[in-house]
């Protein structure tokens, strides 16, 4: 169960940054005003020991953790988010824009494995496009937290679900990997894909994979996607 905040009509943070700089230094659930009028329920990751540069607040975009909602959707539903904050859920490509396009980020991805083993990836630019242009993935800057780089190849590409095919396959790649994400042609992680508990080599990549660490048959406990503001 989050620890739900709720904040005054005075105060509109653009992100987890904003909460954190407030004195909110407790994980949970928060409202957050990316676009800055209109509230959006938001889980805050909150750092405040260990090493400086891990100090901060993370806004997580993305979160996968039990298989309990089905991530198979149409791009509406992309483009506004969906799904529970407290558990599993998409922030929303529309909200990820509004965020991205004010301030400079960094992402992290965090992954962990059904024998509790436990990698992630950061990248020290990430930002979303306008919906104009496909939603477009920009990222960059990659260092290895011991997932490997699954993401890379994705930079530059637009976001595809079932009903919106802007991948640059002949086929299409969320159709065919059961999810939505940036693909290219289709992919080297699949975060949006079928929740597998564990390895399910029966259909070729389908899962919620990262195949720099694990390759493509073998899904995620978890997988986090956050974003934290560059000073």
């Amino acid at each position: 169960m989050g620890f739900t905040v709720s904040v005054s009509d005075r105060f509109k943070p653009v992100d987890c940054s904003d909460l954190y700089k407030a004195g909110e230094t407790v994980s949970g659930i928060y409202s957050i005003y990316p676009a800055g009028d209109i509230p959006v329920w938001v889980y805050c990751q909150m750092i405040s020991d260990g090493k400086d540069e891990d100090k901060g607040a993370w806004t997580v975009i993305q979160r996968r953790m039990d298989g309990s909602v089905n991530f198979y959707r149409p791009w509406d539903q992309y483009k506004r988010g969906f799904g529970n904050v407290e558990g599993e859920y998409w922030l929303g490509l529309e909200n990820m824009y509004q965020l991205t396009r004010k301030n400079k980020y960094m992402l992290r991805v965090d992954l962990e494995d059904f024998t509790g083993r436990k990698g992630f990836a950061l990248y020290s630019s990430f930002s979303v496009g306008p919906e104009a242009d496909g939603c477009k993935l920009h990222v960059s800057g990659f260092t290895d937290g011991g997932a490997g780089d699954s993401l890379s190849g994705h930079n530059g590409f637009k976001f595809s679900t079932f009903d919106k095919d802007q991948d640059v396959y002949e086929n299409n790649c969320a159709k065919q990997y059961l999810g939505g994400f940036w693909y290219n042609s289709c992919h080297y992680a699949n975060p949006n894909g079928i929740y597998l508990w564990g390895k399910d080599p029966t259909h070729y990549a389908i899962g919620n994979v990262w195949s720099s660490w694990k390759g493509y048959a073998v899904g995620m406990k978890s997988i986090s996607m956050k974003i934290r503001r560059v000073p």
